[in-house]
């Protein structure tokens, strides 16, 4: 029958530390269980988590893809109807009196009251959110939800949903012009149009002599 020593005896309690970098007289030998030369071997060494000796890590290495909500996400400490029944009728019910109860770590995260449950004290629940089916409890109950600050809490209204307008048609200037009203004239759609311009020519004086090579007009008889 084995003892009690005699299943630890191989595993003591306290293990003194290895002691490194004493040298050859430590029993360790030269390097002292540092191994050869590189950042791990000197003294004072600080490597960061992920590092990869100088290449690209891994973290570094795979793509990126997708998109998360994660940054976005609104956090909040979670208690139920359920566990607000500990309180006696017409307590009032913040953060402080949650975390005494154990209900709530602490005031880091703000406290959202879900509807798990159902409700039997008459109670002033102090929260930062409540869901709608905890919020119409708590009302049934006879009690009053409040906001951090004291408010008595109201539910955003919703928002109006964005209704696109229909595309307007654009009507070029030619087909205007091809489109003529009913009880005018066709001639004033041709009119419409802009005539082109033309140059006029030069008008010559009546009193001008004729061109000396130009040929004498015939006497007459």
């Amino acid at each position: 029958m084995s003892m009690i020593h005699d299943v630890v005896r191989m595993a003591p309690r306290y293990k003194r530390d290895k002691r490194k970098g004493r040298g050859e007289s430590s029993g360790h030998g030269k390097t002292s269980g540092r191994g050869t030369k590189g950042a791990k071997a000197r003294v004072g060494t600080y490597i960061k988590r992920g590092h990869e000796g100088g290449q690209t890590p891994t973290f570094r290495r795979f793509p990126k893809r997708g998109f998360s909500n994660d940054d976005f996400a609104r956090p909040f400490a979670i208690v139920n109807l359920t566990d607000l029944n500990q309180f006696p009728d017409g307590s009032t019910v913040d953060a402080a009196a949650l975390i005494e109860k154990g209900l709530v770590r602490n005031t880091k995260l703000p406290v959202k009251i879900l509807g798990n449950g159902v409700l039997e004290r008459k109670l002033t629940v102090v929260a930062g959110w409540y869901s709608k089916s905890a919020h119409a409890k708590i009302a049934q109950a006879g009690g009053v939800a409040q906001t951090a600050k004291g408010t008595p809490f109201e539910f955003p209204k919703p928002k109006k949903k964005f209704i696109p307008r229909a595309p307007v048609k654009k009507v070029k200037v030619e087909d205007a012009a091809a489109e003529v009203p009913a009880g005018k004239p066709e001639g004033k759609a041709e009119s419409a149009k802009k005539p082109e311009s033309a140059k006029p020519e030069a008008a010559k004086p009546a009193d001008a002599a004729p061109a000396a090579d130009a040929p004498a007009a015939p006497p007459a008889s």
